[in-house]
């Protein structure tokens, strides 16, 4: 498919020295099985919340579409480790569906169909020399736990380890890289804000702070369960990834509000990495404090025994991190009907984002400012000691599927360069970098109006088919070569 690389379409780049990726450094991309898979009703498999709540409001989706059959990578898996090995990636990030592998939510039937499905996908990446990364959790959660409580129940620890435990039997011989989340500031934050996505409950400053302690020792569970029984056999690693805005004060006024604003985004860190564990403690002292102030008997924020701060300090193996945005930070109160992150600000803490005038504005919320993924990395390593980085989300939006994406290729050139400069200036264990996206796939509540792709889908044809970008093409170059510097042709 990439028999050919035009490069000459493509190289924006002006060539400078030692602009080479260290060896070892991996290169891959991703997808999510709400996003591509489709097959939303095949087999076995059972509603996902994100196919009840496309299928009951479609009125919130911006086309009002819906991941029935998305790029069908349920039928055309082989289709996408082909253009994986084309493009040269050393890895494949995907995400199981929860309910195509556990029909009921609970591990007590495990589908044989869901099973073979994912078996397959691994073995014909590892028959191309591609890696599998497997995400456990992007969002879908199984409808029948749901109608539980969901996120708000605190026995979703106990089925999300029952569930890990299952995923680490059927592929840990041959998957070395687990994600057990994928971005818990949507899935809590955004998700019981407004109630604007799945599952569509709006209850915030409560259901927010109860789902990311229930989130939080979910993840602790699936890791202590990986470490104990499966890391002796097979050695990989376990994470999530967490997205993050980098924050700037818009005025000098406004540094106080902004290192509040990134220990809130890292209250999904913290208890993890940092070497005390628990809620960062600016955060953990604001909400007490405003929610006695609002008349609350204690605070909003759920506390963490002991036992459980224990429990989830150190369960880590790397620090994913989703970066694609920044923000400047002012006080004041969020306006909009879209959810306040990234877009407008925090109701929380009383403050309201914007971007600077000379950063590069994209489609809706996303401005590139490529220094800021490296001023976030830099942060994160003074927070949490010199931790292994791993970027496992960085990507660029058009609202068209123009082929010749060349505001697509300048974003990753430009990130990639700040990656460079992070390892080879800061010192920064920076060991895989991420495109998102594979694939065109549906966007959420912004359905297939955002292409994110390298490979443009066409969405019209019954057969989903694919085309490479200029993007993909660009990328695969960068990744033969492993540096930004390559001849021009």
């Amino acid at each position: 498919m990439l028999s050919k690389l035009f490069i000459s379409a493509v190289v924006l780049a002006v060539c400078v020295a030692e602009r080479k990726f260290p060896p070892g450094f991996k290169f891959g991309a991703a997808t999510a099985s709400y996003q591509v898979e489709g097959a939303w009703n095949v087999s076995d498999k059972s509603p996902s919340i994100w196919d009840t709540f496309a299928h009951e409001n479609p009125e919130k989706i911006i086309d009002g579409s819906s991941g029935d059959v998305a790029c069908d990578s349920y039928h055309l898996w082989e289709t996408d480790v082909a253009l994986a090995k084309d493009l040269g990636l050393h890895f494949y990030r995907f995400s199981i569906s929860w309910s195509r592998l556990l029909p009921n939510g609970l591990a007590n039937v495990v589908s044989e169909d869901g099973s073979r499905y994912y078996n397959n996908l691994i073995d014909g990446l590892l028959e191309n020399g591609i890696e599998p990364v497997i995400t456990l959790f992007h969002w879908d959660l199984p409808q029948k736990l749901q109608d539980l409580g969901g996120w708000t129940n605190p026995e979703i620890a106990i089925w999300f380890e029952d569930y890990a435990r299952t995923a680490f039997e059927l592929y840990g011989d041959r998957v070395k890289t687990w994600l057990t989340f994928n971005e818990p500031i949507i899935i809590c934050d955004a998700a019981y804000e407004k109630g604007t996505i799945a599952p569509g409950i709006a209850s915030p400053g409560i259901g927010n702070f109860i789902c990311v302690k229930n989130l939080m020792l979910a993840h602790a569970r699936a890791y202590r369960i990986y470490d104990k029984e499966f890391r002796p056999k097979y050695n990989g690693k376990v994470g999530l990834t967490n997205n993050h805005v980098w924050y700037e004060p818009n005025t000098p006024d406004d540094e106080e509000n902004t290192e509040l604003a990134r220990d809130l985004a890292a209250i999904y860190a913290h208890p993890i990495y940092s070497k005390s564990g628990g809620w960062p403690p600016s955060v953990e002292e604001f909400i007490a404090k405003k929610s006695k102030e609002e008349g609350y008997p204690r605070s909003r924020l759920p506390s963490f025994t002991q036992e459980e701060i224990e429990f989830i300090r150190g369960t880590y193996d790397y620090y994913g991190l989703n970066y694609y945005t920044s923000r400047k930070v002012s006080s004041g109160v969020p306006t909009g009907s879209s959810i306040s992150w990234p877009s407008s600000g925090s109701p929380e803490i009383g403050i309201v984002f914007s971007s600077d005038p000379s950063w590069t504005a994209g489609y809706a919320w996303l401005v590139s400012y490529p220094p800021g993924l490296r001023k976030q990395m830099n942060w994160l390593v003074k927070q949490y000691g010199d931790i292994e980085i791993q970027i496992l989300e960085n990507g660029y939006s058009t609202p068209e599927p123009i082929m010749y994406d060349t505001s697509r290729v300048k974003y990753y050139e430009d990130h990639l360069e700040q990656v460079l400069l992070a390892i080879q200036e800061d010192g920064i264990n920076i060991t895989a970098y991420t495109a998102w996206s594979l694939l065109d796939n549906y966007e959420w509540t912004s359905g297939y109006t955002s292409r994110f792709g390298i490979v443009s889908v066409d969405f019209t044809d019954p057969m989903r088919k694919r085309t490479p970008r200029a993007s993909a093409y660009y990328y695969a170059t960068v990744i033969k070569n492993h540096s930004l510097d390559f001849p021009k042709h």
